[in-house]
């Protein structure tokens, strides 16, 4: 019965998505800290759209083209020639209602790009902060679900393996899962659930003590809790929208 169900398969790094087949499927990326924590509470707190783009000379470019504000970092640190960064700290409602903020990351942002290359697919972004959204859209559509982890330079990360854990775990019923990648994703959710921050930290995960050393704890629990920001960001015209 449970092969009558659409798949579901987690793509750990962006390296291993050459692997997967994105056609007619569903792509959540995931960039937990911080990308795609950021782009849920801009449009959470009214942003118009979130353009995604790959390099800090284009984000640059459709800054002014759009009248956007520019944002986003290199290495956890806001690039050089933008405006802001990439904490979601950054963007209360005060600030960024009804405006268009132009984003550049070096992990999240990039997958994104990947994905629309390798083929026609729906993209959605996930956090934990609009985790319940992303898990009733996936169920709602019933198609075939890719969880793309951002990772950290093509190198697999704790804390966007345990997003990719907590969706499959929460809607695990309503897919087939033949894939040994989910599962170690959903058995290191199922230790870390409790306090996921102190498992990242006793677990010596390597984005926590990135962020850690810029004095970024205040933005690394506040990625890791759920459903502060109850919005799914949607990919559509070369911009993530609220659904």
């Amino acid at each position: 019965m449970s092969k009558n169900r659409p798949t579901l398969f987690t793509c750990l790094s962006p390296a291993l998505l050459h692997l997967y087949d994105v056609n007619n499927a569903v792509v959540v990326i995931i960039d937990v800290l911080r990308a795609t924590s950021t782009i849920a509470t801009a449009l959470y707190n009214g942003a118009k759209c979130v353009v995604p783009v790959d390099t800090v000379p284009r984000c640059i470019e459709l800054g002014i083209t759009l009248d956007g504000i520019t944002a986003g970092e290199r290495d956890g640190k806001v690039a050089e020639g933008l405006s802001y960064g990439n904490s979601p700290f950054e963007y209360p409602e005060t600030f960024i209602a009804n405006r268009t903020l132009v984003l550049t990351t070096t992990n999240g942002t990039k997958l994104l790009h990947m994905a629309l290359a390798q083929g026609k697919c729906e993209i959605i972004t996930g956090a934990f902060l609009n985790l319940s959204a992303v898990c009733d859209y996936l169920v709602a559509q019933g198609k075939p679900v890719i969880l793309g982890c951002a990772a950290w330079k093509d190198r697999i990360n704790m804390e966007d393996t345990l997003f990719a854990g907590a969706v499959a775990d929460r809607i695990q019923e309503h897919f087939h899962i033949n894939c040994d990648s989910t599962h170690i994703a959903m058995t290191l959710y199922n230790q870390a659930k409790n306090d996921i921050f102190e498992f990242m930290k006793k677990n010596d995960a390597s984005h926590y003590h990135r962020l850690m050393n810029y004095g970024l704890e205040k933005d690394i629990r506040h990625c890791l809790t759920p459903d502060l920001a109850d919005v799914l960001p949607v990919y559509r015209d070369e911009a993530l929208w609220r659904l």
